[in-house]
């Protein structure tokens, strides 16, 4: 079967960034704001009934869903195209309804705060709450910590030109890189995300130093306007925390994962014990390469040995092959999959202009998902998709809940999608016919747990860094370097002989508004969804129903209580985080005994 690739968004609104459906649909939620607003600010706890509370937050379902359908779609207009003016102009009027929006949530957050104990316990034993008691907890929570209405309005205005602000104008530099890449005698001009793609993935090991050393002048040349960016929105961050009372800048990260910062550093100080195995895989591979320590830009590089021709996947094979290997852990997820290939809900072109990345977006009113790459055949590539679409069925398990219950954390939202890139890449790994293949497809895996354990350890220890530091006033371009640079030593346990000094101004991760410390939550993913892995491949056909119950209930209670219901671990005890790591040293022996006679 061939499938588009390109993504079908007339579906959603249709006209792109001149659609008159997308401008009356934003018309409405202006008005439904607006009486969001009032009525929430007329709702009294003391004296209104549930069935009033209940009729507010239908309301703000309502809104919820419309606003994540309209920022999702200009989102996808912007993101295929990073020169569409217009795009960005419906965005910044999408966003001037958020101080409104914001205010009624922190009135109603600051009214929920003022009930007694007794009269709260009594509301949410209402039917109509006990379903989302779990969030209404946390919205009461929040409202606790929140300053007076006119103050709070005063910082969401302000965050319109300035956090939100600063998180867009990285994206306007970001539009105007291009790296420059001499190809047949020509010289053409690549946009970041295919510069990455063919610097990190080309089996040319000039291509790929050619290109890296191009990709960190690039970086390098626009550093005083990254300097600039990440100093004022993670300066604008703190200072909002400082108004709220909060010092510890990792308090709003973990709460936004629902995660003990117990559990955070048990994790880390897991993988800490257990580097060197990920040090003596580097090692190894640089040596297949010729070389005696790993260049940055060879982490990613393919290992061909002998005549192999590396393995590629057209983008209808690999929609065949994820579709194929999901079937044999879940049909619904193969449906599921089938589905978005046949709806075009992927845009996978690899052509100029399109922004770097990849990602899942949510469309709420339509009960559908938008998937956004750039494929380029390789293996990696096949689970990256593999990897969106387990993002677009955890969404799709959820569409009949209330949007508050479908609200997931970041942490375990990437343990489907990491799940569905286990799926695949134990596949491609099983279907290897030489032990040359397999060497290879065995190193695209390890990739991943070299992803988690080390690069994004990196991330980490920088992002704290920048922050103790950002605390004591602005960070000088040279100094945001120099710390980047050392947290990659740490993260990497010196197995590197060259680093990436610009990665900082390169990672669109350390630039989003909405969420700080977008690093840890993945490595919490990855090492999730290898126990829930574990646990598939124990339980069988009966794994897919208790899946599902698993991804139902992200948004319903804390991290802790999810891995304890459906898994029955603790989360604060090493023993899990070990065991999933034992699986990548298990991988990591096998590629190594592998290896020993190319050597």
């Amino acid at each position: 079967m061939s499938y588009s690739l390109n993504w079908d968004l007339e579906s959603i609104f249709p006209g792109g960034s001149h659609s008159d459906a997308l401008n009356q649909r934003m018309k409405q939620l202006e008005d439904q704001t607006n009486e969001y607003y009032q009525r929430v600010t007329k709702w009294s706890p003391s004296s209104d009934n549930a069935e009033q509370l209940k009729a507010v937050l239908q309301l703000q379902e309502t809104i919820t869903n419309g606003f994540t359908q309209c920022n999702s779609y200009i989102t996808a207009l912007l993101s295929a195209n990073v020169n569409d003016s217009d795009a960005k102009i419906l965005s910044g009027k999408l966003y001037a309804l958020l101080p409104r929006l914001q205010s009624a949530e922190t009135v109603l957050s600051k009214k929920f705060a003022e009930i007694s104990d007794n009269d709260w316990n009594q509301m949410l034993s209402h039917g109509s709450f006990e379903t989302i008691a779990f969030r209404l907890n946390e919205i009461r929570r929040d409202g606790s910590q929140l300053l007076s209405e006119a103050e709070e309005n005063i910082i969401n205005t302000l965050s319109l030109d300035g956090l939100n602000a600063w998180s867009s104008h990285y994206d306007t530099i970001v539009a105007s890189i291009s790296i420059p890449f001499e190809q047949d005698g020509q010289v053409v001009e690549l946009s970041a995300g295919q510069a990455f793609n063919k610097m990190m993935g080309d089996p040319d090991p000039k291509v790929r130093e050619t290109l890296f050393a191009a990709w960190e002048k690039a970086w390098k040349e626009k550093a005083p306007l990254f300097t600039d960016t990440l100093n004022h929105l993670d300066g604008f961050r703190l200072s909002n925390y400082e108004l709220h009372g909060i010092t510890d800048f990792l308090q709003k990260p973990l709460e936004y994962n629902r995660l003990k910062k117990e559990t955070l550093s048990v994790m880390w100080e897991t993988i800490q014990k257990n580097k060197q195995p990920l040090v003596d895989y580097l090692t190894r591979k640089a040596n297949l390469f010729g070389k005696e320590k790993m260049e940055w830009q060879d982490q990613d590089a393919p290992i061909i040995l002998g005549d192999l021709k590396e393995k590629t996947f057209s983008f209808d094979e690999a929609a065949a092959f994820i579709i194929e290997n999901f079937n044999k852990f879940s049909p619904k997820m193969a449906k599921f999959a089938q589905s978005a290939f046949e709806k075009s809900w992927i845009e996978a072109e690899d052509r100029p202009g399109k922004r770097p990345g990849g990602y899942c977006t949510e469309l709420p009113e339509t009960k559908e998902s938008r998937i956004f790459m750039t494929y380029s055949n390789s293996v990696n590539e096949v689970a990256t998709l593999a990897h969106e679409l387990g993002h677009a069925f955890h969404s799709s398990t959820m569409w009949d809940l209330p949007s508050l219950n479908r609200e997931y954390a970041m942490n375990v939202a990437e343990t489907a999608s990491t799940f569905a890139e286990l799926i695949v890449a134990d596949a491609t790994l099983k279907a290897a016919k030489t032990k040359e293949e397999k060497i290879n497809l065995l190193d695209t895996k390890l990739q991943n747990a070299l992803a988690m354990f080390m690069n994004i350890h990196s991330r980490f220890i920088f992002e704290n860094r920048f922050y103790e530091a950002r605390q004591e006033g602005l960070v000088s371009e040279d100094k945001i370097t120099e710390m980047m640079v050392e947290a990659q030593k740490e993260g990497y346990q010196g197995a590197l002989a060259t680093y990436h000094p610009y990665f900082w101004a390169a990672k669109l991760h350390f630039f989003i508004d909405d969420v700080p410390f977008y690093n840890f939550p993945y490595t919490f993913g990855y090492l999730f969804s290898l126990g829930i892995y574990a646990y598939a491949n124990q339980k069988g056909a009966n794994f897919e129903e208790e899946y599902i119950h698993l991804l139902r209930d992200t948004a319903s209670m804390t991290t802790e209580e999810l891995a304890k219901k459906h898994l029955n671990v603790d989360l604060t005890q090493p023993d899990f985080w070990q065991a999933g790591i034992d699986m990548v040293i298990e991988d990591i022996q096998t590629f190594m005994e592998l290896t020993e006679e190319f050597i």
